[in-house]
């Protein structure tokens, strides 16, 4: 991800427009490969030697901020480690502990502080010494480097770019046209499973609407979200034919300003299109639930059901196993409390199929009245449980257990 100070970027009246690199440029591709040249020359040796010949290639070219930028990404997909047989902090304490004691005999002799310590770990007393401070940043060694390409490198500068500015922003406003309903359910799956705020609406055969809160939005949580939300990005740019329009606060100020993205801006994705969207917490209850509801039988659901002008994306598809009776789960975590209100009240209105909605207790959802029959409550995941209770409780004939 790109730091605001490397963001190429200018304004014209309320709009901001990002200076993209031509990826096909003689130039910029000579300039990516010096960069990535330089990188790929000092795995093996410490961070402090890769940033001093950086500083020496950049010199004073009018384009160091680039140089700077290709830097920065490259430097976000390389292995760095501490180059010590152990803990610095330890070594640090026994040479100061020594050197502290020989200076209350009145003498100080480095040579021989360095010995007796070697003496006590059993080693030698130059790795000693290359041991105190190697926990310093600079002192880091370079270890491994995720490989790539001029070109590549070239439009992973352009999507951060485009990512480093949906971090300031407070809205974001996608219309997708003519995607295909697999690609649609693979959209608001990475929209669901990066935990972002969003109403989705379909106005329109081949058009579907989302609304996304940005970071800037919130009181709280702010990196972690804009995090989920640049990366989500990607996901995005698969899509054939979209729009994307976001406010922004920019600059010491935070003057408003608007950003806009399309697909003939020629952005390119380096996920894969077939990528699953399931974070860590929704795994284990999967797992927790296939162990403990052995009646049931629980999918992940990857199609989209009508709802209204709208579409819903449900989690997961729960199958009494005796029965064969088919129960929908949704589980709404991270979402703004209005959103999650509205949402529920055209749940409530438009669905005439078995369903379940878990809750997080962070959205405060207070009016029972106005919550789904079944709904479940949860802090950091649905017990399984709860889960399965709900569930049972909508079998038609729950004497068959």
């Amino acid at each position: 991800m790109l730091p605001l100070a490397l963001v190429r970027c200018r304004s014209t009246r309320n709009r901001l427009v990002p200076q993209y690199l031509d990826t096909s440029s003689s130039a910029w591709l000579e300039i990516a490969d010096q960069v990535l040249e330089l990188f790929r020359q000092h795995v093996g040796r410490s961070r402090g030697e890769l940033e001093a010949e950086l500083d020496e290639l950049i010199g004073n070219h009018p384009g160091q901020i680039v140089f700077r930028g290709l830097a920065k990404l490259l430097e976000d997909r390389c292995d760095f480690e501490v180059p010590a047989e152990l803990p610095p902090e330890q070594v640090r304490e026994k040479v100061f502990s020594a050197a502290a004691t020989q200076r209350t005999n009145g003498r100080f002799d480095r040579s021989e502080i360095l010995a007796e310590v070697s003496r006590e770990l059993g080693m030698d007393p130059d790795r000693v010494e290359q041991s105190l401070f190697a926990d310093l940043k600079s002192e880091q060694r370079l270890v491994r480097l995720q490989d790539l390409t001029a070109v590549q490198l070239l439009e992973r500068y352009n999507l951060a770019l485009a990512q480093a500015i949906l971090l300031r922003a407070t809205h974001i406003d996608v219309e997708v046209r003519g995607g295909s309903a697999q690609q649609w359910r693979r959209l608001l799956h990475a929209v669901k499973f990066r935990r972002l705020m969003c109403e989705v609406e379909s106005p329109g055969q081949g058009l579907i609407k989302l609304r996304l809160d940005g970071p800037l939005s919130l009181f709280h949580n702010t990196t972690k979200y804009g995090l989920q939300l640049a990366l989500f990005l990607p996901h995005l740019l698969h899509c054939r034919d979209f729009d994307l329009r976001a406010g922004i606060r920019w600059g010491p100020k935070r003057s408003e300003k608007v950003f806009v993205l399309t697909a003939a801006d020629g952005l390119k994705s380096h996920l894969p299109d077939t990528t699953r969207y399931i974070p860590p917490e929704l795994d284990m209850f999967v797992e927790l639930f296939r162990k403990r509801a052995t009646a049931w039988e629980i999918s992940e659901f990857t199609d989209l059901i009508p709802l209204g002008t709208s579409w819903w994306a449900p989690d997961f598809r729960l199958v009494h196993r005796a029965s064969g009776q088919t129960v929908y789960l949704e589980i709404l975590g991270y979402w703004r409390r209005s959103s999650a209100e509205r949402h529920l009240q055209v749940l409530r209105t438009h669905l005439r199929i078995p369903y379940l909605v878990a809750v997080s207790d962070q959205l405060r959802l207070d009016d029972e009245e106005n919550l789904p029959e079944g709904t479940i409550r949860f802090r950091s995941m649905p017990q399984p449980e709860d889960v399965l209770r709900a569930a049972d409780a909508l079998l038609p004939n729950q004497s068959l257990f």
